[in-house]
This record gives C-alpha cells, structure tokens and sequence, in this order.
C-alpha cells in the first residue's frame, strides 16, 4: 500500500465532511431567515399543511380569523405538551406557534358537551373526542363566559388539541394572522 492510497481515503472523508457541514450550515441559516421574515412550515393536520406566513395585525382580533398563537403552557397545554399533542419550537415553553381559528371573542358564552355550543349554537366540526389516538382519557375543558381579551380557538380537524380540551387564549399570545403561502389539505 503506498502512501498515497492511505492519504486519499482521509482526504475524501474530510471533504465530505466539509461539504456536509457547509450544506447544514446554509440549510441552517436559511430556516432561520425563513423564520425570520415571519414564514412557518405546517406539518399537522389542524391546518393545510405547507407554508405560512405570520401577518402582522392592525386591528382587533374578531371571529373567523386564523391566527398564529403562541399557547401560555398552563396546565392543560402542560399536558398536550408532555403527550405530544405540541410540537416544539421557539415559543414560551419550547412549544411551536399554533394555526387555529377564533370561534368566539370576550363576552360570548362557550358551552361544552359533547359538542361545543357558542351562544347556544353548535360550532361545526367541534365534537369532543373522548380518548386521544393512544387511547388516554381527553379532559374538555369546563366552558364559561369568555373573558376579557380572550378568543376562544378552535380547528376543524377532528383530532386537534384546541380551545375544546384548553380553555380560552388571551390576545396577547396571538402573533398575528395565519396567511397560506403554499399549502395543501392534509
């Protein structure tokens, strides 16, 4: 064996290794751009999956708006968390921002049964799902009047952890409205 065949097998390994160390590197910086410029990439059912954007918003938050927001990790959103319901990501808590829909805005009155009623009507798509996909028992949460500078959220998606199983969001978690870039339905 010569010297030579010993050296270039290093030499090819250290350039491969350089070579994926550069490709992580500018991956890297542009997720971080990406994010940057307000853009997130939906991977969960709640919402079409693809690319958002994060719209800043310059009035007061009303129902029918899809929002991006950022859950306080109280303790039912403890437990979404811990059960993987969450994703991680770079809000408080280490958990990623939310898409989901205002059904209902301070002042309204939010009953859960098995289905939610806001006002005395039935919100579409809301009924409660007794047991989560690894059959552990769902807690919905009690209802009530809508505080205020609170929305209550809420997903279409059968199996979305929302407002049904966590109560209402105050506004200031709210990081704007929720544009589709890219998407498709899941």
């Amino acid at each position: 064996m010569t010297v030579q065949s010993e050296i270039r097998p290093r030499y090819e390994r250290r350039r491969r290794r350089i070579g994926g160390l550069l490709i992580g590197s500018v991956l890297t910086s542009n997720v971080v751009a990406f994010g940057y410029w307000g853009f997130r990439l939906n991977l969960t059912p709640s919402a079409a999956l693809g690319i958002w954007r994060i719209e800043a918003i310059e009035r007061p938050v009303r129902k029918g708006d899809r929002v991006f927001v950022c859950p306080p990790l109280s303790g039912a959103l403890q437990e979404g968390l811990m059960r993987g319901y969450l994703r991680r990501g770079l809000c408080a808590g280490g958990v990623a921002p939310l898409i989901k829909t205002v059904s209902a805005t301070s002042g309204q009155f939010v009953s859960i049964t098995g289905l939610v009623r806001i006002d005395g009507e039935v919100l579409p798509h809301s009924r409660l799902m007794e047991f989560d996909g690894e059959g552990r028992p769902l807690s919905p949460h009690v209802g009530g009047l809508i505080p205020p500078g609170a929305v209550y959220l809420h997903s279409d998606f059968p199996g979305s952890f929302d407002s049904r199983y966590f109560g209402p969001v105050a506004t200031t978690h709210i990081l704007g409205l929720a544009q589709e870039v890219w998407t498709r339905e899941p």
